[in-house]
């Protein structure tokens, strides 16, 4: 797909124009609408006054002869003008995209990121690219015969005010960037697990390394055991697909910065283990490494927007296999902290994993950690598939990530991280039980992860559990939440150059 971003666009031959109609059009048009309206002699106001297209939100029509116009028009319904806000703005986009792709064209000029969209025109030049490649994204790698050619739609032009051209591009080589990483994400996500396996992800991200120049490190079984991760060890003992550590590392020129660190659960297919889960929808387990995925769209997103923001990526990988040597329940290992674990649950592997990552992480001399997991069914229930849970003791950690969520679109809701959950994972036999019974499955997990981290170390965990992947008829990987950790990142780059401004005042 490719992207470009003009102005003055609308008298261009060949090309389809899309343009914004709010539910009450007679109050007023969107401007690209109102340039067309006086371009066409007040065609659209004739047409509209016919009650044939309202302006309900995603709702489309395609004109094919407008008087003036060398290009047809679809008109997108943006819904009442009051209410027009960045959710909207989204649904207008998709069903704009959707309805280009279906009617075969390649080529259009979108001006919904002109004139009165919300927020200001980097959002929505980033947004809309975001957008339109979710739209258009497929998976058929795995299929004998592929799927005819896709999409149609091939180029689509970002309309944007003269004045705003510079800031545009910034934004639009951004968007593609994110894009990138989210593609990526989707990508690992959807694989099977008898292809993406531990050693997959471990050659996918060397690969990745040399293409961008990152600094990687991949720990084999042997050195993770003489590191001391032993509660990875342990999950991974029942497969015979062998564990993975991986280590990779993002340093922008000149930057002396402490990173920040992205931890991703990587269990390429999740049995539970000897605690087996049920059949049904087991082979959605797959998606057990999509916090692993995510992480490492962020890193290639970031690598390519060439941020000024130090990153480390900790990737735990194996698989959760019931075999002969698997972990038991009532096992007691030690991890890299020191801390021994008694294993009351062996489907409760994702937190074994990322508590040797998080004890890992303090080598790197952190500035901030976020790990990304799809941990905890108990989220799924508390928020379904509409937000990720996030805990955090760190208020200003707390307030970034919720305005990166808000900004890219990508729900966060946060949950209570309070010393009275610790209560539910104490053990008789060892230091911590690693579940703590059925009630706040979601928070007893984080309190787990916690015990783990510096306390003087500002964290983060992200349970993607109800995110990361869809079900049923869109059965697939979303790509969450990368967008979200680029924002994040977006932010934190910002704060540095004012930070380094007022330094240089």
């Amino acid at each position: 797909m490719e992207f470009s971003i003009k102005s003055g666009y609308l008298d261009r031959p060949k090309v389809c124009v899309v343009a914004g109609i709010f539910e009450a059009y007679r109050g007023r048009f969107t401007l690209p609408a109102k340039q067309i309206d006086q371009l066409s002699g007040g065609y659209l106001t004739k047409f509209l006054q016919r009650g044939e297209m309202k302006g309900k939100l995603a709702s489309v029509l395609m004109l094919h002869h407008v008087p003036g116009m060398k290009a047809r028009v679809l008109l997108v319904g943006l819904g009442k003008e009051k209410t027009y806000r960045e959710a909207e703005f989204c649904k207008a986009v998709r069903a704009a995209v959707t309805a280009l792709d279906a009617a075969g064209i390649q080529g259009a000029f979108l001006s919904l990121t002109s004139g009165d969209a919300p927020r200001d025109v980097s959002w929505r030049i980033r947004q809309a690219v975001l957008v339109t490649e979710e739209t258009l994204y497929r998976f058929d790698r795995c299929k004998s015969e592929k799927l005819p050619p896709r999409p149609a739609l091939r180029h689509l032009v970002l309309a944007a005010d003269s004045g705003e051209l510079a800031l545009g591009e910034r934004a639009l080589s951004q968007g593609c960037a994110i894009a990138e990483g989210i593609r990526l994400a989707r990508d690992l996500g959807n694989l099977p697990a008898n292809i993406c396996t531990p050693e997959y992800l471990a050659e996918t991200t060397r690969d990745m390394a040399a293409e961008l120049k990152l600094d990687c490190a991949i720990l084999t079984p042997k050195k993770i055991a003489a590191e001391g991760m032993e509660a990875l060890l342990a999950v991974a003992r029942g497969s015979r697909r062998e564990a993975r550590f991986i280590h990779l590392e993002y340093r922008p020129p000149k930057n002396e910065d402490k990173p920040l660190v992205l931890i991703g659960k990587g269990v390429t297919f999740d049995s539970g283990g000897i605690s087996l889960k049920p059949a049904a929808g087991m082979e959605e387990m797959k998606y057990d490494m999509c916090g692993a995925a995510a992480v490492l769209g962020v890193m290639r997103a970031a690598a390519r927007m060439a941020l000024p923001v130090p990153l480390v990526a900790l990737i735990p990988c194996c698989e959760n296999m019931p075999g002969g040597d698997a972990a038991r329940p009532g096992d007691i290992v030690r991890s890299l902290s020191g801390q021994r674990i008694e294993i009351v649950n062996t489907d409760a592997e994702g937190r074994l994993l990322l508590c040797d990552a998080l004890a890992y992480a303090k080598r790197c001399k952190p500035a901030a950690i976020i790990d990304v997991a799809t941990l905890t069914g108990a989220c799924v229930v508390a928020l379904g598939h509409v937000a990720s849970g996030f805990f955090t003791r760190d208020e200003d950690l707390a307030r970034a990530l919720a305005q990166a969520a808000e900004t890219a679109q990508d729900r966060l809701w946060r949950l209570p991280l309070w010393e009275e959950y610790d209560e539910a994972l104490k053990s008789g036999f060892a230091d911590v039980a690693n579940v703590g019974g059925r009630e706040g499955g979601a928070i007893t997990a984080a309190s787990f992860l916690s015990r783990f981290v510096d306390k003087k170390t500002p964290w983060a965990h992200l349970d993607i559990a109800g995110t990361a992947w869809k079900s049923g008829k869109d059965k697939g990987a979303t790509g969450r939440p990368v967008a979200l950790l680029c924002h994040y990142l977006l932010q934190r780059a910002q704060e540095r150059d004012v930070a380094a401004g007022d330094k240089t005042s």
